[in-house]
């Protein structure tokens, strides 16, 4: 497919949506159509599974399930008709994120989680992003980041070994697919963050 799909990976309060919205800017200063989306989320059904998935009680086992039903929507109504038309999709979260939460901080089985992402994400090759920014940040600081900001999801109100697992699970995918990750420290100031970011990007050949 002729367009460029980014995904912005790690738990909440590492600041992805910042800087999704601002490499979203340079895209399209540089002519490029931008879809910006997320997960779960992205189409009207999955938006309503998103809110199922973040607010109702269910087994691991279901949230997994969720998440890929939503994905399975997302890819064939949004991001696969976006790639087709040459247009840089950049979405926040995505299949890493249901191995970080669902297989990481849930305990899902990992094997299970490869054999949904091979049959939802199959429109002929795989589709995956082309670069993943995991923007990894420890557990205490994006607690203090969060805390007082929102009401919590059933996921942000998770203790914070919950969280620790998750960024086993982001590790462990990195290790996994270490040509498609780059990981950013988050753990500074956002300007910084920002470089790194550019810098990834840049490496690719996405942006001039």
């Amino acid at each position: 497919m002729a367009g460029i799909f980014i995904s912005f990976e790690g738990i909440d309060g590492a600041g992805k949506s910042t800087h999704i919205e601002r490499l979203a800017r340079c895209f399209a200063a540089q002519g490029r159509a931008v879809t910006l989306s997320r997960e779960p989320g992205g189409t009207d059904l999955a938006e309503r599974l998103r809110s199922m998935l973040l607010n109702d009680p269910m087994d691991p086992i279901t949230e997994a399930l969720l998440a890929f039903a939503a994905r399975r929507d997302h890819l064939t109504q949004v991001i696969v008709p976006a790639l087709q038309r040459g247009e840089v999709v950049l979405c926040d979260r995505f299949t890493d994120a249901t191995f970080a939460y669902q297989g990481g901080g849930r305990g899902v089985d990992w094997d299970m989680l490869q054999t949904l992402e091979r049959w939802v994400q199959s429109a002929g090759p795989l589709v995956q992003p082309d670069l993943t920014l995991w923007f990894d940040l420890p557990t205490s600081v994006a607690a203090g980041r969060l805390l007082g900001a929102r009401v919590p999801d059933k996921f942000e109100s998770q203790p914070e070994a919950f969280f620790d697992a998750v960024s086993q699970g982001y590790a462990r995918r990195c290790a996994e697919g270490a040509g498609r990750f780059a990981r950013i420290d988050a753990d500074q100031a956002a300007d910084r963050v920002w470089d790194g970011v550019l810098d990834a990007v840049r490496r690719r050949g996405f942006l001039t």
